[in-house]
């Protein structure tokens, strides 16, 4: 987001909560929310695409809500009121075409409207047929639809793959084929929409997803505030706050204007000044100096920081602003002294979520199939492959596979040496100093090894990475 869409985002906070404190609140959220990501959506090279990729976020969103939601239980009149109300924003939105020749909601300008009526129509119709099937059958399509989910956050994450649905989708807008490339489809938001929706459905499952209407679960996916960047919150918590009145009061405002000029602060001050000396794919080739390499690394790691933590507090901030409370997502972690600490307060909601859906599941079904496997063996492979798979969430790239691997070895190892320190305890107690002194060491040790790990995360080719660490560490040349 840039600072004039967020700005403008604090405005239309204070305008919702003032205007809408309890009666109409809910369709003042949705509304708002339908309309931010189409404006918040970049511009594309291909046709139209600005507009369809909000738009396929809006039916995939209310494809996943009718199959989360109970056979049982009859579609009410506000679900009906706000599908009608999707279905008239969108072709609110689809008939500013003929208002400006470029676009006023979207990045360009959108198709032309009997194409997005019929596409509405095929939406309708697939969600009618979802809503009309047995609970037996929605057993059968919970795993199919986090399945679609999956190959199609791979599609989007894997160059390749990406160019691959560039080039169909030129060919379907006669555009050029030549021209395909993997920078084409640029989803805003598509990652944390997948996570949200994949929670949705694997809680629907395990027996354990409270019942959301529609637009309460519309909301909770495209929540503006925490659309593009997080945090990852949990649907049963997220619509406690929205199911709760909330007249504007001057702690939350309070409260909200702390968070959101500690945001503004972090990300357009310190994180945009650091960004001009930090490690990036341009400058690592060309610097020379040992020295001034460990600067940028050492830049890089806090311009990552206060980056993503200063994009978290304007989202808590706005969130705050609309009576809805997010969760924390950063809490000091670069002053933890062992990895796993630093990863229970680095993004701690996608932490969750990894540790919810897949950490604690395989590795109960590693100690129930495998039981003479040794415990640190299952140590190794549940953590080696979380920060992989946390690494390809990212992006699918040697690189990021080479950052999953060096967290999870990390973790490993830091893993051996927790159960080492626990048999020296005894000495550690006897002498508060030299508690102290390993606790200082700790912490620099883990700030080392993360700064040294956004190597991996921030250069395009695994050859630049090591590149840069033999500079770093002319000894081992």
């Amino acid at each position: 987001m840039t600072l004039n869409s967020i700005l403008i985002f604090i405005a239309a906070a204070i305008l919702i909560r003032f205007a809408f404190p309890t009666n109409g609140r809910k369709w003042a959220l949705l509304v708002s929310s339908v309309l931010a990501i189409y404006w918040l959506q970049p511009s594309t090279p291909i046709r139209y695409l600005d507009f369809w990729l909000p738009t396929a976020t809006l039916t995939i969103t209310v494809l996943s809500w009718a199959i989360t939601n109970p056979k049982e239980k009859s579609i009410q009149k506000e679900d009906r009121l706000t599908g009608l109300a999707l279905v008239v924003c969108v072709l609110l939105v689809a008939a500013t075409r003929y208002i400006s020749l470029t676009g006023i909601l979207t990045a360009s300008r959108p198709p032309q409207i009997w194409s997005v009526a019929a596409g509405l129509m095929v939406a309708a119709a697939f969600v009618a047929l979802i809503l009309k099937l047995s609970g037996k059958t929605i057993r059968l399509v919970l795993p199919g639809a986090i399945l679609f989910l999956l190959v199609l956050f791979v599609i989007l994450k894997t160059p390749a793959l990406s160019e691959v649905f560039s080039f169909v989708l030129r060919r379907i807008t006669g555009q050029s084929v030549e021209l395909a490339s993997s920078l084409d489809i640029r989803w805003l938001g598509f990652s944390y929409v997948a996570f949200r929706l994949i929670h949705t459905l694997r809680d629907r499952q395990n027996g354990r997803l409270p019942e959301a209407s529609l637009p309460e679960y519309l909301i909770y996916v495209i929540f503006f505030p925490a659309f593009t960047a997080g945090p990852i919150d949990r649907v049963g918590r997220f619509i406690q706050d929205l199911r709760r009145p909330s007249a504007a009061n001057a702690e939350d405002f309070g409260l909200a204007g702390q968070r959101l000029a500690v945001g503004l602060f972090k990300k357009f001050v310190l994180a945009d000044t650091l960004a001009l000396i930090a490690l990036n794919g341009t400058n690592a080739s060309q610097v020379k100096s040992a020295g001034w390499l460990w600067i940028m690394v050492y830049a890089y790691a806090f311009q990552i920081y206060f980056d993503f933590s200063g994009y978290t507090d304007i989202a808590i901030g706005l969130g705050k602003l609309l009576g809805i409370n997010l969760p924390e997502n950063f809490n000091h972690p670069y002053l933890r002294p062992n990895l796993t600490q630093f990863w229970n307060n680095w993004h701690i909601t996608l932490t969750m979520w990894f540790r919810a859906y897949f950490f604690n599941p395989i590795t109960r079904e590693l100690r129930r199939k495998y039981k003479q496997m040794k415990p640190w063996a299952i140590i190794l492979i549940t953590q080696i492959s979380t920060m992989v798979l946390i690494g390809l969430w990212h992006g699918v790239s040697l690189n990021f596979i080479g950052w999953g691997l060096w967290h999870g070895i990390g973790l490993f190892a830091q893993n051996r040496y927790s159960e080492w320190i626990r048999s020296q305890s005894g000495v550690l107690e006897t002498r508060p100093w030299l508690s102290k002194v390993v606790d200082k060491i700790n912490i620099f040790m883990t700030f080392n090894y993360v700064a040294l790990g956004w190597i991996w995360f921030v250069l395009p080719t695994p050859a630049l990475s090591a590149h840069v660490f033999r500079l770093l560490f002319p000894v081992f040349n």
